[in-house]
């Protein structure tokens, strides 16, 4: 069990603690004594301040002990540690939990692990099938039953897009859609201001497997998610439904102004003497004879 007070033969040794370390320092990066800790019985460790810039905040320590019932102190450890206001790296973690979405670039590998969740295993293509489905049914009385090659089996497996080593687990397929649906689904702010859903929109190009009942391609260029994988209650504002254009209005056809059953315009010396008051003349009547008066 360990002691909580310091061994005093141990404790009383700082001048030859001091002198270990800075046998394995250097007479540069060691400072002053810190104090002592007890690390077990007859166990005590001396720290020294480190002196070096680019250990701020770190101290040496150098560990003494001696045998049970024997005076003499003996060397067991001189170490750099660092104190509560060290600066240090950040903890490491492994490549797997450092990796991020987008940083794979033009020639990077990405393993895969054996034992991956998000894979399982495929059609493997054996020559002799294992389990329930290696019997053949009989055929009938009279007939000769054509059992296919598995070249034959292999080629329709291969138009199938089946022949892979592993395919998607569900678990794979769930994970996957949980992050587009988190993208590109009916919570984001884009979808909650839509004026329709993409399951409505002509812009939606189907896809084919299980995931086509919740996902399509958008394939409108104006959109965010343009070649995207959307959710089907994804939408933004430019659904193809969501505001028909309206027809360009058409001009009303040209009329011609013309003037019908008016009286015509006085020309010449008529239209001065209507100026004047005089009224125009009678036609067949002179202008300088004016109507016989009686007494």
């Amino acid at each position: 069990m360990r002691s909580r007070t310091p061994d005093r033969l141990c404790a009383e040794a700082v001048e030859m603690a001091r002198a270990v370390t800075l046998e394995a320092a250097g007479p540069d990066a060691v400072g002053e004594h810190l104090g002592v800790a007890a690390e077990g019985d007859r166990v005590v460790t001396h720290y020294f301040a480190c002196t070096e810039p680019a250990y701020r905040g770190w101290r040496w320590a150098t560990t003494l002990t001696r045998a049970s019932r024997a005076k003499a102190v003996t060397i067991d450890e001189t170490v750099l540690l660092p104190g509560s206001d060290a600066v240090l790296a950040p903890e490491w973690v492994p490549w797997s939990e450092r990796l991020r979405p987008g940083d794979m670039g033009p020639g990077d590998l990405l393993p895969t692990e054996a034992d991956d969740l998000r894979l399982e295993p495929g059609w493997t293509g054996e020559d002799e099938p294992r389990g329930p489905l290696a019997e053949p049914e009989a055929a009938p009385e009279g007939e000769d039953m054509i059992v296919p090659s598995v070249a034959t089996i292999a080629s329709i497996a291969g138009q199938l897009g089946l022949g892979r080593p592993r395919v998607l687990s569900r678990y794979g397929l769930h994970t996957a859609a949980d992050r587009w649906d988190e993208q590109f689904g009916p919570k984001t702010a884009m979808a909650q201001a839509a004026p329709a859903n993409c399951v409505s929109c002509g812009f939606l190009v189907p896809i084919s497997g299980s995931l086509s009942q919740a996902f399509g391609v958008c394939a409108n260029e104006f959109s965010p998610a343009d070649g995207r994988l959307v959710s089907l209650g994804y939408g933004c504002g430019g659904h193809s439904e969501a505001a028909v254009m309206p027809r360009p209005p058409q001009p009303a056809p040209m009329v011609l102004d013309e003037f019908h059953d008016t009286d015509p315009l006085p020309l010449g010396a008529a239209a001065q003497g209507a100026e004047d008051g005089g009224g125009a003349p009678v036609p067949g009547e002179a202008a300088g004879d004016g109507p016989e008066t009686t007494s």
